[in-house]
């Protein structure tokens, strides 16, 4: 299914999240690049294999798709696309997360007119977004009551269930960031979601909550460190195989994108000269979608990409963002959404159907 990549009502994850020019979310998270009851992580089985990318070329991929802005009426200047269903259901948001421009979470159902946009906003939540859905209903996200210019705000996650029957959900542990952040980021059919929280040291753990049986369990790097220690890392997307992507920050400081199979195999997803690359969605076929950085600072320039096992990394940049494009979800036909910063300076939400 599709999910995340995630953005603030004011936070910090796991890498660069927002900048002029950069199609990084913003609004609730914090903003860095931002990741279960034991069994993935006591799985004896977990072996770290060679980066999937190590001998993958990069190849331009844009002309596969047919491309539409969908904007939300309600705000024009601000949208992102974050998940997608397999029935063509878009999980979004409108508003900058800027003070007095808060994140408000919309579904955007087919065929995707003015009245198409349903509100889905946590109760009496100042910002929300809705970063993800699956096919019978069940949606997830993060809100918080804070709208701060800093754009530090408390985040906290939630599912609910056919834009009703909100639950929050945070994961469990006294080591949390301050304020705290939770965010649920994507979900499958067999309703265990993925996402992460910021600890006290303002590094990312991922997770999954299954939400039948409310248990939690964390999504780990095979090999490394444990505790503290560990390194940062967000789980962005799950799939009904319940293989995981999402993205982590190496031993050598740099944000690499990741897919680890229900079966423990771990492989890091590296585009070939990016500065960082990042996983936000991905499918029951394993297609892999994201974005990745070329350059950094102020001259850096953001991608959408794909991967597939086999076939290595296909570059996918709406027309009108390109140097600034985010893939962020994919379903199973293989339908992107995202968004992308347009020459006025507006962030759109980005949807993309491949050409048959």
């Amino acid at each position: 299914m599709s999910s995340a990549h995630h953005s603030h009502p004011g936070t910090a994850a796991d890498g660069p999240r927002r900048r002029p020019g950069m199609s990084l979310r913003t609004g609730l998270r914090l903003g860095a690049a931002v990741a279960a009851s034991g069994a993935l992580a006591a799985t004896a089985a977990l072996t770290l294999m060679a980066p999937a990318s190590a001998s993958a070329q990069v190849t331009a991929g844009s002309a596969r798709y047919h491309f539409r802005t969908l904007d939300n009426a309600h705000d024009l200047t601000f949208n992102q696309l974050l998940g997608i269903n397999n029935n063509g259901k878009i999980a979004g948001y409108f508003g900058s997360g800027a003070k007095g421009h808060p994140n408000q979470g919309y579904r955007l159902l087919p065929p995707y007119q003015h009245g198409d946009y349903i509100s889905e906003n946590f109760p009496g939540s100042v910002q929300t977004q809705v970063t993800g859905l699956n096919d019978f209903g069940i949606s997830v996200g993060f809100w918080s009551s804070q709208n701060k210019a800093s754009l530090v705000n408390n985040n906290f996650g939630f599912y609910a269930k056919n834009g009703t029957h909100f639950h929050e959900v945070n994961f469990p542990t006294h080591d949390n960031a301050s304020p705290p952040v939770n965010q649920l980021l994507g979900v499958n059919d067999r309703d265990v979601a993925v996402g992460f929280y910021t600890n006290g040291q303002g590094n990312n753990r991922g997770y999954e909550y299954n939400i039948g049986t409310h248990r939690f369990s964390r999504v780990l790097v095979p090999g490394a460190p444990a505790g503290k220690a560990g390194p940062s890392l967000t789980a962005a997307a799950i799939n009904n195989r319940r293989d995981v992507a999402g993205f982590y920050t190496t031993s050598g400081g740099v944000t690499d994108g990741f897919l680890k199979t229900a079966r423990g195999h771990f492989s890091t997803l590296a585009v070939p000269g990016a500065s960082m690359t990042q996983a936000f969605g991905v499918n029951d076929f394993d297609q892999v979608v994201g974005a990745y950085a070329v350059g950094t600072g102020s001259t850096a320039t953001m991608h959408g990409f794909t991967w597939k096992r086999g076939h290595g990394f296909t570059t996918v940049d709406d027309p009108g963002g390109v140097g600034a494009t985010t893939v962020n979800g994919v379903n199973d036909l293989g339908d992107l959404v995202g968004f992308y910063t347009d020459s006025n300076g507006n962030t759109d939400g980005m949807l993309a159907l491949p050409r048959h």
